[in-house]
């Protein structure tokens, strides 16, 4: 009965772990910006602009985003567009009949996006958004035209690609051949590279007498160097935001643990002395 629990619990950890990352991509860590009011605030301005367009935020009201140093007046001039009042949930402007024409599925609620995407004991949520919003990459093969290395045939386009510029992808893919008529088995590298227009174009290399192992290989290659860097600390700040917003009292709640460690620890060393005093004639 134990092996059997064992097991179920590895197969969930398992499938959790390969839902978070989108397949088998490694994931990035995402730099940790959750103190940072002027990052949260850049986010904030990114996920109206960019994410609301088409997501949903059900669980966030535009005036919880007080907690990150914006006043009534700043959300009124600066994020509400079409008649929203301060006060309202933060609500896409795509139904749901139309997403699911338009992208195959109705675009996901991105309220706790980050915390949905955590695993226990693995990467957050915060470094799978990360990973996600800097890993699309230019497909003509698409329905889209786009394609993303953490999650592949995503039904999301890539919104943000005029802010990254324009990037190539390279992909080198080392597997073992399967045997052909009058060709043995052996192993064979191609290597796959997506120029900034989408087109891909793949040379095929034999490997003989290869002792290692197969691999998969990305790498990109910025025509835009300054654009994709300043893209990157804006994907940064969003996904900080995007964490916020999936638990606004996340500091709170680690200043109060924090406060309770410290108050059991000096409340232990009370007790153990006062034990240790009505228990000192006992032999």
């Amino acid at each position: 009965m134990i092996k059997k629990l064992l097991c179920a619990l590895a197969l969930v950890i398992t499938c959790s772990g390969a839902h978070a990352a989108g397949g088998a991509f490694p994931l990035e860590k995402a730099p940790n910006r959750i103190s940072d009011l002027a990052a949260l605030q850049n986010g904030a301005k990114l996920f109206v602009n960019y994410c609301l367009n088409c997501h949903s935020a059900s669980a966030m009201r535009y005036n919880k985003l007080k907690d990150i140093g914006l006043t009534d007046q700043q959300i009124r001039e600066s994020l509400l567009f079409t008649g929203e009042k301060v006060g309202d949930l933060m609500m896409g402007s795509v139904s749901t009949k139309d997403g699911k024409v338009w992208f195959g599925a109705a675009p996901p609620d991105l309220s706790v996006m980050a915390r949905a995407k955590s695993i226990n004991a693995g990467p957050t949520g915060s470094d799978y958004i990360y990973t996600y919003l800097r890993t699309y990459y230019r497909d003509t093969s698409k329905p889209t035209g786009w394609d993303n290395l953490a999650f592949p045939n995503s039904g999301m386009p890539h919104v943000l690609w005029e802010r990254q510029g324009l990037r190539e992808l390279t992909t080198t893919t080392v597997h073992q051949a399967p045997a052909q008529s009058g060709k043995p088995a052996g192993w064979e590298r191609i290597v796959t590279t997506f120029d900034a227009s989408g087109y891909a174009t793949s040379k095929v290399e034999p490997l003989s007498n290869y002792r290692g192992k197969a691999s998969v290989d990305y790498k990109f290659k910025s025509i835009e160097p300054q654009r994709t860097a300043a893209y990157d600390s804006d994907v940064a700040d969003l996904t900080a935001f995007m964490t916020w917003m999936s638990e606004p009292v996340q500091q709170k709640r680690k200043q109060i643990g924090v406060w309770v460690l410290l108050f059991l620890s000096v409340f232990f060393v009370i007790a153990w002395r006062l034990n240790a005093s009505f228990w000192k004639h006992v032999k």
